[in-house]
């Protein structure tokens, strides 16, 4: 057999060319980790696939200085929806810069990241099917083939972001349970020569559930049909047609798709998001049915989550007992969104009039704030905290209850010499931030990964007016805080 030995030794091998596997392999290659990403696929997406990007998705970028690219491609959607009900889920009631979906094919959020993959020296492989695994005490050998040759590779870690039938969580032995199908939607994307008015139309009754949307392209819409339809493949652009006027009673009259699909409402959560040197995110980890939007947002924020941890741990300034949060903070999450969609698919899936008065309760729920609120924060992101500490606070400082573990949105920051900032600027490197009103002389240990920002003694609000310093994560969530009262004088 035919081996190709270009460079088959790796700090982590990535299965899996996807959004979530370029994101996690950015933030390796940022902190100068060996990263290689293994694609079975030897052309990229084309299809729009995922379309909408939250906002905690934008924070993600901005924390590495690259939101605008995204935005400089994407529509801004100022509202959500929940299960397509008619009161929208408002996100102008959270603290970020990005109190908006911005829709944006995969496509090109694919492209995009894997532009800054390069630009970091990411080692992508496309074409190449991994077709075993075998995990040993310090790595994990991969084996497959490609359209020239096999392959050998050997990592001291392996990150499964292979999709949902996964053969890395196959191969971790990792149970994937959950809920099979029972429901089934029609999906294209093609010209409509009757399109709707508005660029986003839901229409639910009881023949039915229609969801019309622009694609952004001036060209294409997607059209979502969830109705008792067949199981078939492939997908008559006629029998969407039909089922579109029966619902919303009127032709859109498509032609010339450029997708069509049938997805399902099969929902499953990893049982576990690690075995031993093997790591699952995205789709390996969960899957769902596509409401709200929430899957590939989930996805980057797990990459991101597990990829400043599993850099740290490589370059010796962590223990590897820090891989073991990644699982405590993110299944949870996983879970959160199993019960969200669900609950959405229950709504959107059923059109009797019992099920039509439920919508209409829940559409008066959705005008309680907090109700609207919390709903807001699951799909959007901004609701995620992680409120158990990562490690043992240094002496001086404090875990804070109901302070610790919350996401720091983009702030402006007085500095010590008076000139303004964004707290994000200093985030960009992938490094731990320390903000402090004014430089102490205990430092904390292993201070070679922090970036310390001396603040003015006045003029920062909130958190940074109430604390003396504190500590931001790699990921942009709050970590420990030194109280006012150790000391505000410089040594």
């Amino acid at each position: 057999m035919e081996y190709q030995f270009l460079s088959n030794e790796f700090d982590v091998l990535v299965v899996g060319a996807g959004p979530v596997g370029l994101w996690v392999a950015c933030e390796l290659a940022l902190a100068k980790v060996k990263v290689a990403v293994l694609e079975r696929r030897a052309d990229v997406v084309t299809q729009s696939r995922a379309l909408a990007m939250q906002g905690r998705t934008l924070e993600v970028f901005a924390l590495r200085g690259l939101a605008d690219r995204f935005l400089a491609r994407g529509r801004p959607i100022p509202k959500g929806h929940y299960a397509g009900l008619s009161t929208p889920l408002d996100f102008s009631v959270f603290d970020t810069r990005f109190p908006f979906m911005l829709f944006l094919p995969q496509a090109t959020t694919e492209a995009l990241l894997e532009e800054r993959a390069l630009e970091l020296g990411v080692d992508i492989r496309r074409g190449h099917v991994v077709e075993t695994a075998e995990p040993s005490a310090d790595g994990v050998v991969l084996e497959g083939r490609n359209d020239k040759a096999s392959f050998r590779f050997s990592a001291r870690y392996v990150v499964g972001a292979d999709g949902a039938r996964s053969f890395m969580r196959r191969a971790a032995g990792i149970d994937f349970g959950g809920h099979p199908a029972q429901h089934a939607f029609m999906l294209a994307e093609a010209v409509l020569d009757a399109p709707p008015p508005q660029p986003l139309l839901t229409v639910v009754n009881e023949a039915g559930v229609l969801f019309v949307v622009s694609c952004g392209n001036a060209v294409h819409h997607r059209v979502v049909v969830g109705a008792p339809v067949s199981v078939t493949e492939p997908i008559p652009l006629a029998e969407l047609a039909a089922a579109a006027a029966r619902i919303g009673g009127t032709d859109l009259r498509p032609r010339d798709a450029v997708w069509l699909t049938r997805f399902t409402d099969e929902t499953r959560l990893a049982e576990h998001y690690r075995n031993g040197r093997i790591f699952l995110a995205g789709d390996a980890a969960h899957i769902h049915a596509p409401m709200g939007g929430q899957g590939l947002n989930v996805g980057i924020q797990d990459a991101m989550n597990l990829g400043w941890k599993l850099a740290s741990v490589l370059r010796g300034t962590a223990s590897e007992a820090l891989l073991d949060t990644y699982e405590r903070e993110r299944r949870p999450v996983g879970e959160v969104l199993r019960r969200n969609t669900l609950a959405q698919v229950a709504l959107f899936c059923k059109f009797d009039p019992s099920a039509l008065a439920l919508r209409g309760a829940f559409e008066d729920l959705l005008r309680v704030h907090e109700v609207n609120r919390q709903l807001a924060g699951e799909g959007s992101g901004f609701g995620v905290a992680y409120p158990e500490p990562l490690f043992r606070p240094d002496p001086g400082w404090e875990h804070r209850n109901g302070v610790s573990g919350q996401r720091l949105p983009d702030m402006d920051l007085v500095l010590e010499e008076g000139s303004r900032t964004a707290l994000y600027r200093f985030l960009e490197a992938g490094r731990w931030v320390r903000l402090q009103r004014a430089p102490d002389r205990e430092t904390l240990s292993n201070a070679e990964w922090i970036t310390n920002v001396n603040l003015a003694p006045e003029g920062n609000d909130g958190l940074l007016a109430n604390f003396a310093s504190v500590l931001v994560r790699p990921d942009g969530y709050l970590a420990h805080v030194r109280p006012d009262d150790i000391s505000l004088s410089r040594g």
